[in-house]
């Protein structure tokens, strides 16, 4: 039975109801949700939590937000400031492209963000999720968001299976539209319960079945919860050793320096043992836009 044809037979409206009343005691109280930001809040809350730990995000943003509340502020920033506020969020590059969306929306749009999805995807560092993500979350606006959380429990629910990662499926998309309720209001509370519910409670390898508002309609638990931990919707990544790591060293060691300071090439030698490892890294990280090579030997964060 494919997954369209199971959530035809499932009661939707039941899995709503009963997420929506978990939603209202059980949501992680994040600064960014219930009201309390913008719409440019609500993108930067997103950029930040792409492949990083909402536990981590929240302090970060919470201070980038202080310094940077609108679009027109991050536009102005120098790139030494931008990179130094990202701290150890991991995978630097989110901040530039946050920086170069802010510039467009700031050039093209008047400060204000795009409400609609196709608009929203043309802004740099804006995909798929993301464009959703502001469409329902800021605006809320009906449309199908689809993370990987959404997408394992909401085949875990209504399919009976586990999502295998990587891009989503027609099938899994098509099932993420028809599970959405009609109502905008509605929606916006679905897809919020839903990440939370995959974001907390039914976790990839140790789903807490018994604490799920859901586990009387699973189909997943019902059929034994089949293939369980055989596919890793987010597969663990190798960190130790890495060009990430490296590149991670460097750009530590600069943000300690004073704004407008530089540090002798030389200087990075200690940072690794690998030489030609840590010159690819200082190369590829010139090449991001993330540092600059001065003459006569200096490397600094981007003005």
């Amino acid at each position: 039975m494919t997954q369209t044809a199971q959530v035809e037979l499932t009661d939707a409206r039941r899995a709503y109801r009963l997420l929506a009343a978990w939603w209202e005691g059980n949501a992680r109280d994040l600064p960014w949700r219930f009201g309390r930001t913008t719409p440019w809040g609500i993108l930067v809350s997103e950029v930040m939590s792409q492949q990083t730990q909402m536990s981590r995000v929240v302090p970060y943003w919470v201070e980038w937000m202080r310094a940077w509340p609108t679009p027109e502020a991050l536009a102005a920033a120098s790139g030494a400031e931008v990179i130094t506020a990202w701290g150890r969020l991991g995978y630097p590059r989110r901040a530039l492209r946050l920086q170069a969306c802010a510039k467009t929306v700031v050039e093209e749009y008047g400060g204000k963000l795009p409400q609609d999805y196709e608009t929203l995807l043309t802004l740099p560092g804006v995909g798929d999720y993301t464009a959703s993500a502001v469409v329902s979350f800021a605006y809320g606006k009906r449309i199908a968001v689809i993370d990987t959380n959404i997408r394992r429990v909401l085949g875990r629910v209504f399919a009976g299976k586990e999502s295998r990662g990587g891009a989503a499926s027609a099938d899994e998309r098509t099932l993420a539209q028809r599970a959405l309720p009609e109502d905008d209001a509605e929606s916006v509370v679905w897809n919020q319960s839903v990440m939370e519910l995959g974001a907390t409670v039914c976790a990839a390898k140790s789903p807490a079945c018994e604490e799920c508002p859901l586990n009387g309609i699973c189909a997943f638990l019902a059929a034994g919860r089949p293939g369980l931990g055989e596919r890793r919707t987010r597969p663990r990544q190798r960190f130790k050793g890495t060009d990430r790591q490296v590149r991670g060293l460097i750009l530590a060691a600069l943000r300690e320096l004073p704004p407008g300071g530089s540090l002798p090439i030389s200087r990075l030698d200690s940072l690794w043992p690998d030489q030609a490892q840590l010159g690819a890294c200082l190369a590829s990280l010139d090449e991001d836009g993330l540092v600059e090579i001065h003459q006569g030997g200096s490397v600094s964060l981007p003005e």
